[in-house]
């Protein structure tokens, strides 16, 4: 449900930089996703999963032009973002129907996180409904691509664990500080939990990045996007092998396949976006599970891995600026540069 509200003009509460921040970026990711999505609809020929496909193009569309509206109320430049000139609709599928159903089923997973962290920062009452209208719209997504998949039978459910049959506390010798000197003990809930989401996004991952590198001529992207499966594929082989020594068993998912073809629906520019951002997340998703790991050679492994991903980020970063393909985030005002003029 889309809120209506009338503004009074004379409040004319300019934007706060955390608001400035959320806009600028959620336009630019809309904008990509939306390319990506429509490539979907494309091709898609599962009766079940096209109007999931169709609402998530509508969702974005419709948030698309009221963050626009915003821009324009507030004379702010309007970020380039991407559009159908990064998109190839007469290009083949480059992903199956299911691909593209665990595809909504992530990105509103990763989104509805993202927006209601957004919510927390940003206090002017238009910017506040604009957001908690994506975290709403993204739920009902989310939920409905969530039962589609488990209904077709391709949604890997998290390990399960035995109940505890009573309420303990930790013993001084289990306590954070011994745990990292300790040998380690059996994996909790919360460590559970997160060594099944950090192998079920990176298998979504190197999916995402096959299809990339299969239709990407350039040298020196598709070689970076190489590095990006080895370093998905090494956090798997990682934590799946912790589960097997735990005596659970590894995370195998049902099988998404990536197509045949070797043409690009997506230009260079998008395609790199996209690893970026999936940058970004795994960065904040890796600190996310070192701070509720309590064993030693887990925290050793995700400080590892940040460390990695940071680096793998550095290699990106530095082929978009060179391109002219980063654009600049929002700057303040360069105050220490005029007063040494």
């Amino acid at each position: 449900m889309v809120r209506k509200v009338i503004y009074l003009e004379e409040h004319n509460i300019g934007l706060t930089t955390p608001e400035i921040a959320s806009l600028w970026k959620t336009y630019i990711q809309q904008t990509a996703t939306l390319c990506v999505i429509k490539h979907f609809i494309q091709h898609v020929q599962d009766l079940e999963i096209k109007p999931i496909l169709d609402e998530q193009a509508s969702f974005l569309q419709s948030f698309i032009e009221r963050a626009k509206s915003m821009f324009n109320e507030e004379h702010f430049p309007i970020p380039k973002g991407f559009s159908d000139e990064d998109l190839n609709l007469s290009a083949p599928a480059l992903f199956t129907d299911l691909y593209g159903l665990s595809f909504v089923y992530r990105l509103n997973q990763m989104n509805l996180s993202d927006y209601a962290t957004i919510a927390t920062k940003v206090a002017r009452q238009d910017v506040v409904d604009y957001f908690y209208d994506c975290m709403e719209s993204t739920a009902k997504i989310y939920k409905k691509s969530l039962n589609l998949m488990l209904s077709k039978g391709v949604y890997d459910r998290p390990p399960k664990m035995s109940y505890p049959s009573n309420v303990e506390f930790i013993k001084k010798k289990d306590s954070l500080f011994d745990t990292w000197l300790s040998d380690p003990r059996p994996l909790n809930a919360f460590e559970l939990g997160e060594i099944f989401y950090i192998i079920e996004r990176n298998y979504i991952g190197i999916l995402l990045l096959m299809g990339f590198i299969q239709v990407t001529k350039d040298k020196e992207i598709k070689k970076f996007l190489i590095d990006g499966k080895n370093l998905a594929q090494k956090q798997i082989d990682i934590f799946n092998k912790i589960l097997k020594e735990e005596e659970h068993l590894g995370n195998i998912p049902v099988t998404l396949e990536v197509t045949d073809s070797t043409t690009s629906p997506f230009s260079d520019k998008l395609i790199m976006f996209f690893i970026a951002t999936t940058i970004t997340t795994g960065i904040y998703l890796a600190s996310y599970a070192l701070s509720v790991s309590m064993r030693k050679d887990l925290g050793a492994h995700y400080i590892s891995i940040i460390i990695d991903i940071m680096k793998y980020g550095e290699e990106g970063l530095k082929i978009m600026v060179d391109r002219g393909w980063m654009e600049q985030p929002p700057q303040a005002f360069d105050r220490v540069a005029v007063l040494k003029e």
